[in-house]
């Protein structure tokens, strides 16, 4: 019998060192697309999925977000005072119930499979997921949810993948498909960052993962690996070498990589757009700068 994922890890311990100076005193996760901070996409989507309990694997300097999902009483009582509303419903989405949020330090940067297993004593014996908040998914089912519903019919470990051009695959981890069911393949290997002409296939893992508890036992026995670094892709590659099936869902949505500046700035673009109060002024600015730019080449 499968078991409810109602775990989330979010590895958050990064330095965000490609947006400095803006991260020198700010999380690269409180940074925002539009009025709403990266982390705040994350745990909407998160919830939307069924996440009841969310464990952020931190480390210095990352205090704001701590706060961030903290009530703000003053703030409340003043929203309040002055009959806004509207803003205060808004600010009910950033606060979390008392215990619903864990905070686990990890101490050295040894790479994204180290950070999830720092969090293995708060997830234990259960099936969980895993988060990056670089990855904002613009959908109208989100990401994670739609891999719930694929995960309660397949069971075994789960990650988000998507088609990239070939020259790309460096960049990635690479799923080698032993089944292509259309929105779902099987995977008879994975690849962390290959050559371009390594790749097996152009299936890239994008940071939504739902993994089984074994995934901690490899972390466990692993040394580090590409780039130094202990690879999450590594172990869910010893899954599939002892025979447990791992799957690539292909998620319906577009994927910006908000840990790049110009993904962060095409998502920035992305969202103002979609948004109603925005929409019609954004656009007509963003028409005047195309035309200002064509006039002057």
């Amino acid at each position: 019998m499968k078991r409810k994922v109602t775990k989330a890890i979010f590895p958050v311990a990064g330095m965000g060192t490609r947006f400095l100076p803006a991260t020198k005193s700010i999380p690269k996760e409180i940074m925002t697309l539009v009025d709403r901070p990266l982390i705040q996409y994350a745990i909407d989507e998160a919830r939307a999925a069924g996440i009841r309990e969310f464990i952020f694997v931190t480390s210095r300097g990352k205090s704001a977000l701590e706060d961030y999902f903290d009530d703000a009483p003053e703030l409340e009582n003043a929203l309040r005072k002055a009959g806004k509303t509207a803003m205060l419903e808004m600010l009910k989405t950033t606060n979390m119930d008392s215990g619903a949020i864990a905070y686990v330090r990890q101490n050295r940067a040894l790479g994204l499979g180290h950070a999830v297993w720092c969090a293995r004593r708060l997830v234990g014996n259960e099936p969980f997921a895993v988060i990056l908040t670089d990855d904002v998914i613009a959908a109208e089912k989100p990401c994670l949810q739609q891999m719930m519903e694929a995960y309660a019919e397949t069971g075994g470990n789960m990650v988000a993948i998507m088609e990239v051009p070939p020259e790309k695959a460096s960049s990635y981890g690479i799923l080698d498909v032993a089944d292509d069911m259309g929105a779902i393949v099987r995977a008879r290997g994975m690849v962390e960052k290959p050559a371009p002409a390594d790749a097996p296939s152009n299936l890239a893992v994008i940071g939504r993962y739902i993994l089984t508890p074994r995934i901690m036992q490899h972390l466990h026995r692993l040394k580090a690996g590409t780039g130094g670094e202990i690879q999450l892709t590594d172990a869910i590659a010893e899954e599939i070498a002892q025979g447990d099936p791992v799957y690539g869902f292909r998620f319906r949505g577009q994927r910006f990589d908000c840990g790049s500046k110009p993904g962060f700035l095409q998502a920035t673009v992305a969202f103002g757009l979609a948004r109603d109060d925005l929409r019609e002024e954004f656009a007509q600015y963003l028409a005047h700068m195309t035309a200002v730019q064509k006039a002057a080449e």
